[in-house]
């Protein structure tokens, strides 16, 4: 047995699995797409207190919001002086708005959130105010479907 051909055989079998993983994947992401609910939503934190908000996303909440069924899609803080030391706007969607409707609510009554908010917030309230929220649907035109 010739073990450069074994090793290009093993390769062309990985480069083949992970071609047609990636192609399943994006099939069913575009599929997706059409019915999913994007949910914009903007926070603006106190003087200094952008850091512990974000540690509360990176060690918490992002883990949370998937046990709920809340998908992260991406997160930003802005360049501009105004808003880069005070603010984070992030995208999740859901699969309808009424799973949206449901998966908050069972976000907010878990347990494990509520101690990892409080315990956040144990040296001083993090939020200005309440986040603002907008839900949107995908174009049929998106370069995204």
């Amino acid at each position: 047995m010739n073990p450069k051909k074994t090793i290009r055989g093993a390769i062309a079998l990985l480069v083949a699995g992970f071609c047609l993983f990636s192609a399943e994947r994006l099939l069913a992401q575009s599929k997706d797409a059409g019915s999913r609910v994007y949910e914009l939503r903007t926070y603006t934190t106190l003087p200094g207190r952008l850091p512990a908000l974000n540690k509360r996303f990176a060690d918490h909440t992002i883990r949370l919001f998937a046990r709920h069924g809340i998908k992260s899609e991406i997160y930003w803080i802005p360049t501009d002086d105004a808003r880069k030391d005070n603010t984070l706007i992030y995208v999740l969607s859901h699969d309808s708005q009424e799973a949206a409707d449901k998966n908050w609510k069972e976000f907010q009554a878990d347990p494990e959130w509520v101690q990892a908010r409080e315990a956040s917030e144990s040296d001083g309230k993090i939020l200005v105010k309440p986040p603002e929220r907008i839900f949107m649907k995908m174009t049929d035109y998106s370069p995204g479907r």
